[in-house]
């Protein structure tokens, strides 16, 4: 119990509001992901909070719930991977939106009745498991870099964890800053990543319809 509230005692210390819509996501990789995302479909007034790993997500919550403006939001989205299952993944935060007393939605990708209206999005795509180098990875699939990148691991023969990480990684190893990472590669005016991609189109809509 003591541990719960500090966490929620942190949140207070570290977060404010100053939009009415918020999304709230898993870490500063799609922080940044989701900062460039936001600019390229001009939506402005939005803030975006990083709630930390997928554990931290019930004692954020529990925290934001109680700032003293959270009475001022009115639309709030929930992004985290899916992992090995998009259906737990769905289901946990469900579970933290209701202990936090915040309306949940009935499915990923739907929206909640209430106030603050409560979107969720489950990366992939809502249904996969994954995360969003998954989506960021299909960008390049079957080109040659995509075939090299083959080859590489092939090369290097030893199992690889978190492949599709490694892929991207990978793959932005070919680029001008090599150094960079998924997220702030984003935010970059040559756009490693392009967001115009359809892989993209579940995830602007959600961000358009928030």
């Amino acid at each position: 119990m003591a541990r719960a509230t500090k966490k929620v005692q942190n949140v207070h210390e570290r977060i404010t509001i100053g939009e009415e819509t918020q999304l709230l996501v898993e870490g500063n990789d799609q922080r940044n992901f989701f900062e460039a995302l936001a600019e390229r479909l001009s939506i402005q007034n939005i803030q975006i909070q990083n709630f930390g790993g997928v554990d931290e997500l019930r004692g954020f919550l529990s925290g934001f719930a109680r700032i003293p403006n959270f009475a001022e939001v009115r639309r709030m989205g929930i992004v985290r991977d899916a992992e090995t299952s998009a259906k737990s993944a769905f289901e946990s935060v469900q579970s933290a939106l209701r202990n936090a007393h915040l309306p949940a939605p009935p499915h990923a990708g739907g929206r909640s009745e209430g106030s603050p209206r409560v979107s969720v999005f489950v990366l992939p795509d809502n249904s996969q498991p994954g995360m969003l180098e998954t989506l960021l990875c299909r960008t390049f699939a079957g080109t040659a870099e995509d075939r090299c990148i083959d080859k590489y691991f092939a090369c290097v023969g030893a199992p690889v964890h978190q492949p599709e990480k490694a892929r991207a990684r990978a793959w932005l190893a070919t680029k001008p800053d090599p150094n960079l990472s998924v997220g702030v590669a984003a935010k970059r005016k040559n756009r490693y990543w392009d967001l115009n991609d359809a892989v993209f189109a579940d995830l602007r809509n959600f961000m358009q319809k928030l």
